[in-house]
């Protein structure tokens, strides 16, 4: 005897299975919860340093470029940004989705203090903020 056999011959039995998945698939979407906009938690971290003085080619040389190559070998950044303007200069890291935001604060604080003492000493601390 087939199992498809068993649904033939018991045509009520039938019609029973078919509302109790009816009836479970109902009860599982009500208590799916979605919502319009999800929850996400993409952060933003912002270095920036002020080098009073000094142009556009000398911050992105002597201090937008070292701490980009030290910023970029912490783990968890999706991607980077950076502008040099006259006398500042300002790195914006992208981390991963949901990656812990602590964590890479962290590192990044860690990874700018290495690079501190290569920057010229005319140049104000840099400045990390998360957003």
């Amino acid at each position: 005897m087939k199992f498809t056999d068993l649904f033939v011959r018991r045509p009520v039995l039938a019609m029973v299975v078919s509302l109790v998945i009816l009836i479970a698939g109902l009860q599982s979407i009500r208590s799916l919860s979605v919502r319009q906009y999800p929850r996400s938690d993409i952060a933003v971290i912002t270095v920036t340093t002020a080098y009073v003085g000094a142009n556009a080619d000398l911050v992105r040389g002597f201090i937008t470029t070292p701490l980009e190559r030290v910023i970029a070998s912490a783990d968890g950044i999706d991607y980077l940004e950076s502008s040099s303007a006259q006398g500042v200069s300002t790195i914006t890291v992208h981390l991963k989705l949901n990656y812990d935001t602590n964590a890479a604060l962290t590192q990044i604080q860690a990874k700018v203090a290495q690079v501190r003492n290569d920057l010229p000493p005319e140049a104000q601390a840099p400045v990390i903020e998360l957003e």
